[in-house]
């Protein structure tokens, strides 16, 4: 039976000007997203880099496709992982991210298990837009863990050019 709290989340593999993954989670209607140039891992001695990027529309959770030059976002993009999570705050995750620290669990195919996005504060050259997405110490923590790429010269190959259903920047 799904809970009532469960969201759902996506990772996605694009590789436009680099290779990078994109963690978008459901929040308010929209999807939350953030660029970690590194991708996400199980090991919680890992704390990936997370650029806050603008949100995307829930419709986008199961884009794949090559996004055609001269659109933003140029380069092929696959589904990663997918999955629900729920967040660890009481109803209001809207209200953890403005505070700068979001708990969460993953029930992904790939990513399990509790989370935290934690804003990054007091950097020199700050946006403001660079969080931590640090895996937490539980059952499915793999401190061995290596990230395995999508994005195969096979997976390459059942890619068509799409352009994304919605606008993104």
């Amino acid at each position: 039976m799904k809970s009532k709290k469960s969201l759902r989340f996506v990772v996605h593999e694009h590789q436009a000007k680099r290779l990078h993954y994109d963690f978008r989670i459901e929040i308010g209607g929209v999807l939350k997203s953030w660029a970690i140039p590194k991708g996400p891992s199980m090991n919680p001695a890992d704390k990936r880099l997370a650029v806050m990027v603008p949100d995307h529309e829930l419709v986008y959770i199961d884009f794949e496709g090559i996004i055609p030059a001269g659109q933003y976002g140029a380069g092929p993009v696959v589904i990663w992982d997918i999955g629900e999570y729920i967040p660890h705050e009481a109803d209001n995750p809207e209200k953890a991210l403005q505070e700068g620290k979001l708990n969460f669990e993953l029930k992904g195919k790939k990513l399990k298990g509790a989370f935290i996005l934690a804003r990054m504060g007091g950097l020199p050259k700050s946006t403001g837009k660079e969080w931590l997405l640090i895996k937490k110490k539980d059952a499915y923590a793999k401190n061995d863990y290596t990230l395995k790429t999508e994005l195969t010269p096979a997976r390459l190959k059942t890619l068509k050019e799409r352009v994304p259903p919605c606008e993104t920047e």
